[in-house]
Formats: structure tokens, sequence, C-alpha cells
């Protein structure tokens, strides 16, 4: 085996490699551009959830006021 096919089989291998690492990060980037596009439908917004949390307050409050309302009797 001579210096050029020795040489041929290397660059080879390496373009081999590199193109299995590059195709490796493409299904990776895809992956993660898939997951953040569905961040919308999995997990709830800041504004959802603290409107949602001062909904469940007031209710608590009231539900404590009639309480409060019903030991004074």
């Amino acid at each position: 085996m001579d210096f050029q096919t020795a040489f041929d089989i290397a660059i080879s291998l390496a373009a081999f490699m590199g193109g299995y690492i590059l195709n490796r990060i493409t299904a990776s980037l895809d992956k993660l551009d898939d997951d953040v596009r569905s961040m919308p439908i999995k997990y709830v917004a800041k504004d959802d959830y603290r409107r949602d949390i001062d909904h469940l307050t007031d209710i608590c409050q009231q539900i404590f006021d009639k309480l409060d309302g019903k030991v004074d009797k």
C-alpha cells in the first residue's frame, strides 16, 4: 500500500466521521427545535399561572371570610 492510498483512506475516514458528526448535530438541533416549539403546549406561561393563582387566592379568601362569619355566630 503506497502513501497515496493510505492518504486517500485516511481522508475518506475523516470525511465519513465528519459527515456522521454533522448529521448527529443536525438531528440534535432538529429535536431541540421541536422541543422548543412544543413548550407552549406542555408548559404554562407565567402570566396564566399568576392569573390562576390570583383566582385561587380570591376563592380561598372568600372561604376564610365565610368561615370567620360562621365562627362569630
